[in-house]
């Protein structure tokens, strides 16, 4: 062999190494990501059936979705709706406006692409529709469906779990006696697995025999249901699972005001401002890309939610309180494993239009800012 093919084979295996070494872990993480995804996409669009010496699946189409959108499970899955009140057209208008003013911005930036601006257009239209589905179902004429109650879940959650990270943060980054213990002991929730969750809240809100009845006595709130009024199951569930994770936000949150350099805020001090200038044009916009990824990342956790309602109300009152991913798991268990599927997979299309669309609120946001 010549010295100058031994050399174009050398450079050949080099640039393939990479490949080589790369490969085995492409290989795995497609089949155990995208395999499932086939195979679930396959089965939503199957029914089973039990025939003689076992079943078979029979494919039906898209009449899962359509039963789910269209179909006998309409009022299940989207809810009932009725005319929005006047701070619902108002709330939809907001929502609706807000979405025609991030297109506008995308326009005005220059960086324009056909990909860029159909994903917009369907994340606007998403939003907007979404945003009509809550003020039409969430008033007295109206009853929320599985996906309103799996959105109140999460962005009600998403508020009060951000603020609450956010204020306890701030007060373990203080210079204050016993700081260490509190920060200890606000991350314990977290340690707990969502089913001893759920059935420590079950307890607490038993006001028959709980461990909490003096309280509930002491409030005459005794022999009182949470599960026979809507709203107050939902806040109940609400409760626990910020219970739970507002310790996640308060860890990431804590970090990134530690973090901050220190110059500009004794600056600030210096020139005479108030804890609130200082934390309004400093410490908040020092923590807005960190506090941008970790509603991200607990915004696609908090679309999951299955094991509190399932537990604390077993979704109910009705289906109350019931989320997405309960409504997939009880059709389950009745055997419809098709119509499972298919609430899964609109499951899957609702995270990623709203976390596209979260992420392209962020990204103007940011990119505006600098």
């Amino acid at each position: 062999m010549s010295a100058r093919a031994s050399v174009s084979l050398s450079d050949r295996l080099d640039r393939a190494a990479g490949w080589v070494f790369i490969m085995p872990a492409v290989v795995v993480v497609l089949f155990l990501s995208i395999f499932p995804l086939i195979v679930s996409l396959y089965i939503s669009l199957v029914r089973l059936q039990f025939v003689a010496g076992g079943f078979e699946l029979t494919f039906v189409g898209l009449f899962n979705y359509y039963k789910l959108l269209v179909g006998i499970d309409h009022v299940h899955f989207l809810g009932l709706q009725a005319s929005p009140t006047l701070v619902g057209w108002l709330l939809f208008a907001l929502a609706a406006g807000s979405q025609v003013v991030l297109l506008g911005v995308y326009l005005r930036g220059g960086r324009i692409s056909i990909g860029g601006l159909i994903g917009r257009l369907v994340a606007a239209i998403a939003v907007s529709g979404l945003a009509w589905l809550l003020v039409t179902t969430i008033n007295p004429e109206g009853r929320p469906g599985t996906v309103e109650v799996t959105l109140i879940y999460v962005f009600v959650g998403l508020v009060v779990q951000y603020g609450l990270g956010l204020g306890l943060a701030m007060l373990c980054s203080q210079h204050l006696p016993g700081r260490r213990f509190f920060r200890v002991v606000f991350l314990l929730p977290m340690m707990i697995t969502p089913v001893g969750v759920a059935y420590l809240f079950l307890m607490l809100t038993d006001t028959t025999k709980g461990p909490a009845y003096p309280l509930w006595a002491l409030f005459g709130l005794v022999n009182t249901s949470w599960v026979t009024n809507a709203w107050g199951a939902r806040a109940a569930v609400m409760i626990g699972d910020a219970w739970q994770w507002t310790p996640f936000m308060f860890i990431v949150l804590l970090a990134a005001l530690e973090s901050q350099s220190i110059e500009p805020i004794e600056a600030a001090i210096v020139d005479g401002a108030n804890g609130w200038q200082i934390f309004r044009h400093i410490t908040f916009p020092a923590i807005v890309p960190v506090s941008s990824t970790v509603i991200l990342i607990r915004m696609i956790e908090a679309f999951k939610i299955v094991d509190l309602p399932n537990i604390l109300t077993n979704g109910g009152p009705g289906t109350a309180t019931e989320s997405l991913t309960l409504h997939a798991f009880s059709i389950w268990r009745a055997l419809d494993i098709g119509g499972s599927a298919a609430v899964a997979y609109l499951l899957l299309i609702l995270v990623t239009v709203i976390g596209a669309a979260y992420a392209n609120l962020i990204r103007t946001r940011l990119t505006r800012d600098t």
